[in-house]
């Protein structure tokens, strides 16, 4: 068994304009102080990482890693969450989805997928540079306007949303196989990946490759209903990143999983800073140990009632105090016998 890395944080939600949340130095600072081990730098944030340069440069992604160490940090993943749900968007989400690109391509889906296409690109060729082994994203989302299946689904229609969905992926997990990083899918609503049956026809859409898999967060599955813990037990050979976001699901006489239209402090569903929700994280991190995930546990902050700077420092203790170290021996060994083969022939009655 190998023991879980962290605690780490996921930078998105925690950057800004002002000190200590402008600069990488400056945030790099802040989460150190806080006890965390590691970071996962959002591309797109240019106070974070040129991707382009790091793509290109060994000189930079030697400069950038140096200065996240200098704080007694590791860069844990490179996030292109913004770029891969670009990857493939419905024309209903066109106008809401443009703000996730650069002004020069919005109003031009074509173009704004080029554009996204070439940021997970450099995302690979970076993360090869930075030594890293995981990658996280979206999937994008052809088919999200069709999830209830009401009106009928004509025939055919979710084959074909699938079949285009790998096509558009297929040559970028291609692309990070030659770089050795693992695609890992947030599955999450909004996304055609968001729970386990629409990963398992993508898999199969994309040949079952290789580079295909998962970044577990259980607070999605949680708002969905879904057995959070039997999912390890079925794709942990597939988990290759791992969220770690509370959440809760209290539906009333009013409301349930859709949540009315309410905002997020309302809902039946709502994300939680760690430890004030409903999830069984001792359960997640036993199994996940158990399956031996060796990668890092990456707290993301998402709660619509705390303050994030108390979540991140509440969190990063909440992390630490979850992680099992494993073991060497197993508890029993004081009683052992020692390993007699001859012995073992006679209690088995071979002679």
């Amino acid at each position: 068994m190998k023991t879980i890395q962290g605690p780490a944080i996921f930078l998105a939600q925690f950057l800004g304009d002002t000190a200590p949340f402008d600069t990488l130095d400056n945030i790099c600072r802040w989460a150190a102080s806080l006890g965390f081990k590691g970071i996962q730098i959002p591309s797109w944030d240019m106070r974070c990482i040129d991707l382009q340069k790091a793509a290109a440069s060994q000189d930079y992604c030697d400069e950038l890693r140096g200065r996240v160490e200098s704080h007694g940090l590791q860069i844990t993943e490179l996030s292109t969450h913004l770029q891969g749900q670009l990857i493939a968007c419905h024309p209903a989400y066109d106008p809401l989805f443009d703000g996730f690109a650069p002004g020069w391509v919005r109003g031009n889906p074509e173009a704004r997928r080029h554009w996204a296409i070439e940021h997970l690109t450099w995302a690979a060729e970076a993360s090869l540079r930075l030594g890293l082994k995981a990658h996280a994203t979206f999937s994008g989302s052809l088919l999200w306007p069709y999830v209830y299946p009401w009106p009928q689904r004509p025939a055919g229609l979710v084959e074909t949303g699938f079949a285009e969905l790998a096509k558009r992926w297929l040559p970028l997990l291609n692309k990070f196989d030659e770089c050795g990083v693992d695609v890992c899918f947030e599955l999450h609503p909004g996304e055609d990946l968001h729970d386990g049956a629409t990963f398992e026809r993508f898999l199969e859409a994309v040949g079952n490759h290789p580079r295909a898999n998962i970044l577990y967060d259980s607070s999605h599955f949680v708002l969905q209903q879904l057995d959070y813990l039997e999912f390890i037990d079925i794709y942990h050979s597939r988990i290759k990143a791992f969220h770690v976001k509370d959440a809760e699901f209290n539906p009333n006489g009013r409301v349930g999983v859709y949540g009315g239209y309410l905002p997020w402090q309302e809902r039946a569903g709502r994300f939680r800073s760690l430890g004030d929700g409903q999830t069984d994280f001792g359960a997640i991190f036993s199994k996940l140990t158990q399956y031996d995930f060796s990668g890092w546990a990456v707290l993301e902050w998402e709660c619509c009632l705390k303050h994030p700077e108390q979540g991140a420092a509440e969190g990063a203790a909440f992390i630490q105090d979850h992680i099992i170290r494993v073991t060497e021996r197993a508890f029993d060994d004081f009683a052992g016998s020692g390993v007699d083969d001859a012995a073992n022939k006679r209690l088995l009655g071979i002679f």
